[in-house]
This record gives structure tokens, C-alpha cells and sequence, in this order.
């Protein structure tokens, strides 16, 4: 069974960058699925950060992100990453990775003001 493992979260200051890996074991990643990534703050609902198509070559972003996250995967290594850039204190949530049905355990963003 695939099982998703998220890491690289942590506490950054306002206008700082992360990186989030989201790696997949259990069986090989499957090249022919969508991935995407999902976050959600205390108290709110889980929404929607990005998406990414099976070859990279097609991606998708929530408003709020635009211009400031990117998604992007390696499908040798499993991987699928969000760099994340100027990042602001409503950037602050546990952030998940997801395929289908399956989510990862989630790991914390912090940004301080």
C-alpha cells in the first residue's frame, strides 16, 4: 500500500521560503497520477494550495499561492515538491500531500510576522 510521507516544514520568518517534499513508499509512484497539495490553519477548513499532472507538464494553483509557491515532482525519486516563496503568517497551516483517496500525516508550517 502507498503510503505519503511529507517533510520540511518549520518556522520561518515573513518573506522567507520553505521547501515541502512529499515522498511516496510502499510501491513505485505511479507516473500516471495527479498530486496535489492541500493545507489547512487552525480552526478552518482543508483547502486547496496546488496540483501537479502526472508528467509535471500541467499545474494548478489556488489564488492565494500564485506567483509565490511552485509545484513540481520527480517521478525517479517518488517526489513531489512545494517551493515556497514570500511566504506571509496566513501561510500558517499543517500542509498535506494527496493522491486520490490517500493523504500524507502532514507537516507544520510556521511564519512569523
Amino acid at each position: 500500500q502507498v503510503q505519503l510521507v511529507e517533510s520540511g516544514g518549520g518556522l520561518v520568518q515573513a518573506g522567507g521560503s520553505l521547501r515541502l517534499s512529499c515522498a511516496a513508499s510502499g510501491r513505485t509512484f505511479s507516473a500516471y497520477s495527479w498530486v496535489g497539495w492541500f493545507r489547512q490553519a487552525p480552526g478552518k477548513e482543508r483547502e486547496f494550495v496546488a496540483s501537479i499532472s502526472w508528467n509535471g507538464g500541467r499545474t494548478n494553483y489556488a489564488d492565494s499561492v500564485k506567483g509565490r509557491f511552485t509545484i513540481s515532482r520527480d517521478n525517479a525519486k517518488n517526489t513531489v515538491y512545494l517551493q515556497m516563496t514570500s511566504l506571509k503568517p496566513e501561510d500558517t497551516a499543517v500542509y498535506y500531500c494527496n493522491i486520490g483517496l490517500l493523504w500524507g500525516q502532514g507537516t507544520q508550517v510556521t511564519v512569523s510576522s
